[in-house]
């Protein structure tokens, strides 16, 4: 599917970034792989894991989605758009919501207008749980984000098809509970922080995170939202995994935190569909989906008020799941502070 072609990530220096070029050449021979990011440093950094000289395919591009004239020159000559930028750090975008705003609804429309007017032949938009009933700034901005792109099926013509991929938190990327729990750990220290003994989370890998995007690309036909069915933890559990003899110190949950995560909810339930390794919500308006609609009409839907939310979900991770996750190669690529 990608040999030969050109395929561009936004914010491709992030952990999916990272991990997505390293499938990506271990799998495909593509013409063209661009990091397009606005960091510079990261760039640099990047390079020396895949340097030019070792991958001649690779190109470092530094922009920003918030200059849609910056993106209309990255995206010329590209079959395939992966976006993953986006501003995620929920206490920071709180205090600065007009930020939020500009880089993950503006920046997002911006990267659907360039890929329309460029010919992008598909584009698959990174999502979150937070996006589904969201509780904070964050979770607001990735909801826009989704229904932008699954909106711009209906007047891109059919010549772009924008999907999206939603999943929960990823194991030892920047920002997680991963690095911050073993940095703790890394300081002798046995109290953790904990906001509520309750809390549930979806926990995925990096490689299944771009599993799901590439299966996405392949598949994609426009006006889906790919879901996969990943296990749930506690987090008490997570804490006992890094440092089984931890004592818990109950902080309260943040604003903007919830007790447990959704990925699909009972409202979306009804227009979506099930597979053996994934959901996949459909668009709630025919104008949109009418690709979509086709292909599926003859996969089975959901039950009647099922929602697929982390502590109700089958799947749980055991302690000793969880440690194994943990130690698994890439997982314990983090960088402290």
């Amino acid at each position: 599917m990608l040999n030969g072609k050109s395929i561009l990530v936004t914010g491709g220096t992030g952990s999916f970034g990272h991990k997505f070029t390293e499938m990506v050449f271990k799998s495909y021979k593509p013409q063209r792989l661009i990091i397009f990011s606005r960091d510079e440093y990261k760039q640099h950094e990047m390079s020396k894991l895949f340097s030019e000289k070792e991958y001649p395919a690779i190109r470092y591009f530094i922009g920003d989605v918030r200059d849609k004239g910056r993106l209309h020159r990255a995206f010329e000559g590209v079959d395939y758009v992966v976006h993953a930028a986006a501003l995620k750090q929920v206490p920071a975008l709180e205090y600065n919501p007009t930020e939020a705003v500009r880089t993950n609804v503006d920046g997002a429309n911006n990267v659907v207008d360039a890929a329309i007017d460029v010919g992008i032949k598909k584009l698959i938009a990174l999502s979150t749980d937070k996006a589904v009933s969201p509780a904070n700034l964050y979770g607001a901005t990735k909801l826009v984000a989704e229904k932008l792109f699954i909106a711009a099926n209906a007047y891109g013509g059919g010549r772009t098809k924008f999907s999206a991929v939603r999943y929960g938190n990823v194991v030892g990327s920047r920002g997680s509970v991963v690095p911050f729990f073993m940095e703790l750990k890394h300081k002798g220290l046995k109290e953790f922080p904990i906001t509520d003994e309750r809390m549930t989370r979806f926990w995925i890998t990096l490689d299944q995170g771009v599993e799901l995007v590439l299966k996405a690309l392949a598949d994609g036909v426009g006006g889906e939202i790919f879901i996969p069915k990943i296990p749930s933890m506690r987090v008490t559990d997570l804490a006992r995994a890094i440092e089984p003899n931890c004592t818990f110190k109950h902080v309260g949950i943040r604003p903007g935190e919830k007790i447990h995560e959704t990925l699909v909810s009972e409202d979306e339930a009804r227009k979506s569909v099930e597979f053996p390794k994934h959901y996949i919500v459909l668009p709630q308006f025919a104008s949109v989906g009418n690709f979509a609609g086709n292909k599926y009409k003859d996969v089975p839907g959901l039950p009647d008020g099922f929602v697929y939310r982390s502590d109700l979900n089958k799947e749980q991770l055991t302690i000793e799941q969880l440690r194994a996750m943990i130690k698994a190669p890439g997982a314990q690529d983090i960088k402290y502070g």
